[in-house]
């Protein structure tokens, strides 16, 4: 991949009721070059129209390709990869970084409402399987929209110049994380 191929990571970070989300620009190369920033509410349903309207205000046009931290931000506030997808037209690569046998028993024992875990099941199993990806000795899992697994795979590489976090969702993280400080 050029060293000037860039990315947008997208993670979050949240103390209460509202959830910090952070995207930042990051080439190959790992230089950063732009930041946006939203909120999401914390076990809402609002996280895939925030992501939506972080790329649209961030109108970059060189932004090759999107990663998000997780499917899952802002406690449960689930992403759809798909549809996300359809309103950027980027490639959406989801990383998470733990092996877990899925989120859907934690989704039914963190809401009383049959409704609302039904929709929330319904996308969660909309989305991708996730796949395993070894980057520099250390195992992520992806899932992706826009991209065949092996391409996928290559994206989260790429921008993994060291340990197993890609660099546009390590920075990404850490901007949230500083928002979420200032409150």
């Amino acid at each position: 991949m050029k060293s000037g191929a860039r990315a947008l990571g997208v993670a979050e970070s949240y103390r209460a009721e509202t959830s910090q989300f952070a995207g930042a620009v990051v080439r190959a190369s790992r230089v950063a070059d732009g930041f946006v920033f939203s909120t999401a509410t914390v076990g809402g349903s609002d996280a895939t129209e925030t992501v939506c309207a972080m790329v649209d205000r961030l109108d970059r046009e060189d932004v090759r390709y999107l990663l998000v931290a997780g499917i899952a931000p802002a406690w449960f506030n689930i992403l759809d990869l798909e549809q996300i997808h359809d309103h950027t037209d980027l490639p959406v690569v989801s990383v998470t970084f733990e092996s877990s046998p899925g989120l859907a028993g934690a989704i039914r024992e963190a809401f009383d409402d049959p409704d609302v875990v039904q929709d929330r099941l319904a996308t969660y199993r909309a989305q991708p399987e996730r796949r395993p990806v070894t980057v520099n000795d250390e195992t992520v899992y992806v899932r992706s929209v826009g991209l065949d697994d092996s391409a996928a795979a290559d994206v989260v590489r790429a921008f993994t110049p060291e340990g197993g976090r890609p660099e546009p969702l390590r920075v990404a993280r850490l901007a949230a994380r500083g928002l979420v400080e200032m409150e």
